[in-house]
């Protein structure tokens, strides 16, 4: 049956210390370790007809419906070893499915090899704080250590906006309530205006998608709220040039002025292969001081990048100085680190 193949599969996931899970036609079962990609050998090539019925096996009734409208997915599915985030999906006329996994433990930011200066954006009583990346590079783990954080110090209560919801909190200082797109509200912009009313000191949204969304999130960060949330960016100064582009131009004066205002900082990291095996993270962290803010609000994001690199000392971290750093502690190959620096000329510099 397609639901103990599953079991196996999964269970090969955890065994190997694995990220994600693929199944696709006309392909054994692959599983990412560290970052590469791996067939499970001792599995043949899955047919149109298995992968179809997995989906079918695993999907809530409700996503099954909205799988056959949109031909993607996504939704939580929870397995005896662990929870995994669930994307299904068509790829010329078949289903394919990724699966990736949700380790039932949030791990703190000093596990996560991650700088305790985070830890003191868990501490603030309002603002806009975003982490940010490529795809697979940790961002949900990192905010759901933030989250936790608050959670084990803090009595507030706390929100989340998530599609689907992906690790699950036990509400110990704070009370904890999560809200799943489309479950339990129709979209995040709907969920973000009703937090309004409901009495939220912190909001994590999953994933910032369109400017009704990132508007509301402002001004929920505007008027008195911690304010959690990811986007697919690569850095700080593109961060702010695609929250930008993301309005009207007619608002996008208005929206520099709210951002310079309401602004925490921005953490971009990314996962780089480490030389005794595994992933480490190599990270950026832009702090919203004034000059920050001026840039920002006069449109000169541009300069954001070498503010980042020259104010180290107020707790600013250049993502090429992470790297070197990590190279330097025999972490990270050079040529590992190399490839994944923004300026491979700055980073030489850092070595």
């Amino acid at each position: 049956m397609a639901d103990a193949r599953l079991t196996n599969f999964l269970d090969a996931v955890v065994a190997q210390a694995g990220s994600d899970l693929h199944l696709s036609p006309e392909n054994p079962p692959i599983i990412r370790v560290a970052g590469k990609l791996i067939p499970l050998a001792t599995h043949g090539a899955l047919t149109p007809h298995d992968t179809e019925e997995i989906l079918k096996e695993i999907a809530p009734p409700s996503r099954l419906a909205r799988f056959g409208e949109a031909q993607s997915v996504d939704f939580a599915y929870q397995h005896e070893k662990g929870r995994f985030r669930v994307n299904g999906y068509r790829t010329q006329g078949v289903t394919a499915l990724a699966l990736r996994l949700i380790p039932d433990e949030i791990r703190t930011v000093s596990e996560l090899n991650l700088p305790s200066i985070l830890e003191t954006f868990a501490g603030r009583t309002q603002g806009f704080f975003l982490v940010v990346g490529p795809v697979g590079q940790g961002k949900s783990t990192t905010l759901a250590a933030l989250i936790e954080r608050i959670n084990e110090t803090r009595a507030e209560h706390v929100l989340t906006i998530e599609d689907p919801i992906e690790y699950v909190f036990t509400p110990k200082k704070s009370l904890i309530h999560q809200r799943e797109v489309p479950v339990d509200a129709p979209d995040f912009h709907h969920a973000l205006q009703a937090a309004f009313r409901e009495d939220v000191d912190v909001l994590m949204v999953g994933e910032m998608r369109d400017y009704e969304t990132i508007s509301a999130a402002v001004t929920a960060a505007e008027t008195g709220h911690l304010v959690f949330s990811t986007l697919h960016t690569n850095n700080a100064a593109q961060t702010i040039d695609r929250i930008i582009d993301m309005f009207p131009a007619e608002q996008q004066a208005q929206v520099r002025v709210q951002l310079a205002g309401s602004l925490a900082g921005i953490f971009s990291q990314r996962l780089v292969p480490r030389i005794s095996g595994g992933l480490i993270p190599a990270y950026e962290l832009l702090i919203n001081t004034t000059a920050v803010a001026n840039l920002i609000r006069e449109g000169r994001s541009h300069e954001i990048t070498s503010i980042v690199q020259t104010s180290s000392q107020e707790g600013m971290i250049d993502l090429d100085r992470s790297l070197a750093e990590l190279v330097r502690r025999g972490e990270v190959a050079a040529e590992e680190g190399a490839l994944h620096a923004i300026d491979p000329k700055t980073f030489e510099r850092y070595l």
